[in-house]
């Protein structure tokens, strides 16, 4: 493949990782982190689409009474709020556990990319590579814990934080996936942490729009089982095109 790409949105980002999971040479390495998610987010979905109604019944009948024509408008941003919460916490959960095999996907996703090998010992690699790459997943969830927290907080609170809370939450997201992913290929680099983060806020605006759309996928159900492998795909062509050159 050739060394240079043409930049894209975003979005273009994550739609060319989709057309790279069906690429020969990639499909294999799309299966393991795939049957991960499908069992983790899967389940979480079937026992939150069970418990949904009176989950949302509780949180609005919080609301004062004098407030109580805002259930129709909080309605479905409760739903979304939800369904991304459950959503972000169980695709982050399939992440630490297939981290290794994303970051194996990453990097035949580079090769695909580039043309040029970044790691000749196969699979043996990803097995003696496996306590860094997990140490590397607990640093984004102490990156991510006190700020999800912080936001679950503020949902709590009738009134401001039932529709202030959901936008915050989805912005909050879109980086916070971005950074899970696009961090993948950084990490196969061994760029720190902190450096693929300052990397990721000189591009912003793809970002976002690229961990928004993640976001919005994974609170689809059937497509949220797929989005991961394709969100790794998307973030190792926005690395390969926006951060390689510069690390």
């Amino acid at each position: 493949m050739n060394n240079t790409q043409q930049s894209k949105t975003g979005f273009g980002y994550f739609f060319h990782g989709l057309q790279l999971t069906l690429q020969p040479g990639i499909r294999q390495f799309v299966l393991l982190p795939l049957l991960a998610n499908i069992i983790l987010v899967g389940s979480a979905l079937f026992y939150l689409f069970s418990h949904l109604d009176s989950w949302i019944a509780e949180w609005i009948g919080q609301l004062p009474d004098f407030l109580s024509w805002l259930s129709y408008l909080l309605w479905p941003l409760l739903v979304l709020t939800i369904l991304a919460t459950f959503s972000y916490f169980f695709s982050t959960l399939a992440n630490f556990i297939a981290a290794p095999f994303n970051g194996l996907l990453a990097e035949k996703v580079e090769e695909h990319l580039t043309g040029q090998k970044i790691n000749d010992d196969g699979m043996l690699s990803v097995i003696k590579d496996v306590p860094r790459v997990l140490a590397r997943e607990w640093r984004k969830l102490l990156y991510v814990l006190p700020k999800a927290i912080g936001l679950f907080i503020l949902l709590l609170i009738p009134a401001l934080g039932q529709t202030l809370g959901p936008i915050l939450w989805f912005v909050f997201t879109a980086w916070m996936l971005a950074i899970q992913y696009c961090d993948y290929p950084f990490d196969n680099h061994k760029v720190p942490f902190n450096d693929m983060r300052h990397n990721l806020k000189q591009k912003q605006s793809k970002a976002y729009t690229f961990g928004a759309l993640v976001s919005v996928f994974t609170t689809i159900p059937i497509l949220n089982l797929i989005v991961m492998p394709v969100a790794v795909c998307g973030a190792t062509s926005m690395w390969v095109t926006e951060f390689k050159a510069r690390n």
